[in-house]
């Protein structure tokens, strides 16, 4: 691998992480390139190529899995989770949702509270596909 490869690999990583650490906040194309401090198209392009989806999609996801986790474990509402995992309405975060999981989150949340197994397992079968 070049240089240039390393280094690109480098700076892409570098805004997936913050992606990971803050994916409740507000982020948006401009932030994730500043923080891999690389144009605004550039950083898209370079990103879809690296990681397979666009950086969209990917905090959409990261998102869709922490809300995953909080439907399962807690017994906070779906609108409080739509929030508190950063999506801005409980109908983009429902239509989201359903995009990534195959089911609504209310079915999501029945079907896996009717599971008896443990969360580790639960965590591998149900994990979102990209």
């Amino acid at each position: 691998m070049s240089r240039a490869a390393e280094d690109t690999n480098r700076r892409m990583l570098r805004a997936r992480d913050a992606m990971d650490r803050a994916y409740a906040q507000p982020l948006d194309v401009p932030a994730l390139a500043r923080i891999a401090h690389v144009s605004e198209a550039h950083f898209t392009r370079t990103f879809r190529a690296t990681f397979g989806e666009t950086p969209h999609r990917y905090l959409q996801r990261r998102r869709v899995e922490r809300a995953m986790f909080l439907l399962r474990d807690t017994d906070r509402s779906v609108t409080d989770i739509c929030f508190q995992v950063g999506f801005g309405s409980p109908g983009t975060f429902s239509r989201t949702f359903r995009e990534i999981v195959g089911r609504s989150p209310r079915t999501y949340r029945k079907e896996a509270l009717a599971m008896d197994v443990p969360s580790c397992f639960t965590m591998a079968w149900l994990r979102p596909n990209a």
